[in-house]
């Protein structure tokens, strides 16, 4: 029988309860955050909301939602919000993170058809920012972790802020031990830029992603490893 087609390697059968992680960005008018600092401080946010005594201990308050949640397909949302907005999802328990003028929140997990009432008004998708001129990442340095994002693949903001969030979590679950240590004891660190793998297969994490949205399934989005 001759092989199946690359993407239908890729179509994975419904779930019967899909649940999401919700990112939440801050999108002001003034300043308006750069495309690249959202996702800095979107890969973060999951990290750090993945490394939570709330998660990390049994009977915390995210331990049982993060835990379903990984019992399933993986997946991020991102929304947005600005002005009174994004101060009520402050009445959740979240985790933030920050680059330069972007500031992101992830929240606990739940399933896709009960989002918490905050949460819910805020718009999904049209996400989609831009770089100053003259904008560097930040260069690679021992301790920081690199996201690199395909250069052939075209993605919104709230898309691509997902697929780095998810080369950041396959980094800290699958990246040597010793790695993730000083990762996480420099305050997990990252930088984002668009460009090819530089590293060996068996020293980066790459995200294929599901499909769901935006890119055909199976596609390679986002690398992720340690190069300084």
């Amino acid at each position: 029988m001759p092989d199946a087609p690359e993407t239908d390697r890729w179509v994975l059968p419904e779930e019967d309860e899909p649940w999401s992680l919700s990112l939440v960005v801050r999108v002001e008018r003034d300043p308006v955050p750069a495309h690249t600092d959202v996702l800095v401080a979107a890969a973060r946010a999951v990290v750090l909301l993945l490394t939570d005594a709330r998660t990390t201990a049994p009977g915390g308050e995210f331990h049982d939602a993060v835990a379903a949640w990984r019992g399933r397909r993986i997946r991020k949302i991102t929304r947005r919000a600005r002005g009174v907005r994004w101060e009520r999802t402050a009445q959740l328990p979240h985790v933030e993170a920050r680059s330069g003028d972007a500031l992101v929140r992830a929240f606990a997990p739940h399933p896709r058809e009960e989002v918490p009432e905050p949460l819910r008004p805020l718009q999904v998708g049209g996400l989609d920012l831009d770089d100053p001129e003259g904008f560097r990442p930040a260069p690679p340095a021992p301790g920081l972790l690199t996201v690199r994002l395909c250069p052939d693949v075209r993605m919104s903001t709230g898309k691509a802020a997902a697929q780095v969030g998810h080369a950041a979590q396959l980094a800290w679950e699958q990246l040597p031990a010793a790695a993730t240590a000083a990762w996480g004891a420099g305050g997990f660190g990252v930088r984002v830029l668009t460009g090819a793998p530089v590293l060996p297969a068996a020293s980066r994490v790459d995200v294929r992603d599901g499909g769901f949205t935006e890119v055909p399934p199976g596609t390679v989005t986002t690398s992720a490893g340690f190069e300084g």
